[in-house]
């Protein structure tokens, strides 16, 4: 009997354990011997993993996290780790291995599939949604939508007390998530890593459409702009507005997955079992144009993702 392992690896996200209930169920109808490696790259390390059969994944579709336990591993930036892993596979006969995580698993798996006959597939789940190749990564949308939810509340105060929030979402070196959250929850401003803003331009926009009459609003900034919590500072005194900083922080990662991360994880896990059925080595699963296909994960690793800055135009427009 052939063996597929799976392992989620870096920050985690909902739909996660979507993705591992699909990935299961579909390769035990095909007969293969499943193995969850326990807390990502670690389990690969340490040869920690439990065996995965259609009933131990019952139950876990509608649950954020990661049944399997996820870490960081900095020890996996190593060659000799990156050996000890290809190690484990060998030992455990792993025909193939798919890695669910982010752009930092995705380049591990690239790393370790130079080191194994294991065949390696990737599927994107990260709610930044950076990862090239794929219109969106398991995860986002429900990310999207625990920010959106809670900026709506967020406003309610600030429409009542005339005030100015400054809303801090996850990403750190890319603004996919503030993109699309500023747009969603209908925010003024959009502050995202890779588009540089001069704090003067900034707080003279801030004063024009106060000066419409506009009393309050939101920015979505990302965390990689810079310190929120000093900028907050800078426009409450140059402006004369009252600024409030809410930092969203960890509830963007948590909570139940929604219809459409639900979804799109089954989709990946099913290409995934499929790709490695195919025997195809290196490859990540991605959504392109509606369609769900595989491309190699060395293209995916080495290609950044381009971010849609037509969007922020828009959102200025609609902010007026």
């Amino acid at each position: 009997m052939n063996t597929i392992g799976v392992v989620t690896s870096g920050g985690d996200a909902p739909g996660m354990n979507a993705a591992i209930r699909g990935i299961v169920r579909i390769a035990c109808s095909k007969n293969y011997r499943m193995l969850g490696f326990i807390k990502g790259w670690d389990g690969l390390l340490t040869n920690s993993f439990v065996q995965l059969n259609s009933r131990s994944v019952s139950g876990i579709l509608h649950q954020g996290g990661t049944i399997l336990r996820t870490s960081r591993c900095p020890e996996f930036l190593q060659l000799e780790a990156r050996e000890k892993a290809a190690e484990t596979l060998a030992i455990n006969g792993v025909d193939g291995l798919i890695v669910i995580g982010g752009n930092g698993s995705m380049q591990g798996a690239l790393e370790l599939s130079k080191l194994t006959d294991t065949q390696i597939v990737g599927i994107p789940a990260s709610i930044d949604n950076d990862i090239f190749g794929t219109t969106e990564t398991i995860g986002f949308d429900t990310a999207v939508n625990t920010a959106t939810d809670a900026i709506d509340k967020i406003r309610d105060t600030a429409s009542s007390l005339e005030r100015m929030f400054l809303i801090e979402v996850m990403g750190r070196t890319r603004g996919f998530l503030a993109l699309t959250v500023g747009i969603t929850a209908g925010a003024e401003i959009i502050l995202i890593p890779e588009v540089k803003f001069g704090n003067e331009d900034l707080f003279e926009y801030i004063k024009e459409f106060r000066e419409r009459g506009k009393r309050s609003a939101i920015i979505v900034a990302a965390e990689g702009v810079g310190d929120n919590q000093r900028l907050s500072c800078q426009i409450e005194e140059s402006v004369g507005a009252e600024v409030r900083l809410s930092v969203l922080g960890y509830t963007q990662r948590g909570g139940s997955p929604s219809a459409r991360s639900r979804y799109l994880a089954t989709l990946f896990a099913e290409e995934a079992v499929e790709t490695i059925s195919e025997q195809k080595k290196s490859r990540v699963v991605v959504l392109q144009n509606g369609e769900i296909k595989s491309i190699g994960l060395e293209e995916s690793c080495k290609t950044e993702k381009p971010i849609d800055l037509r969007v922020l135009k828009l959102a200025r427009v609609l902010a007026t």
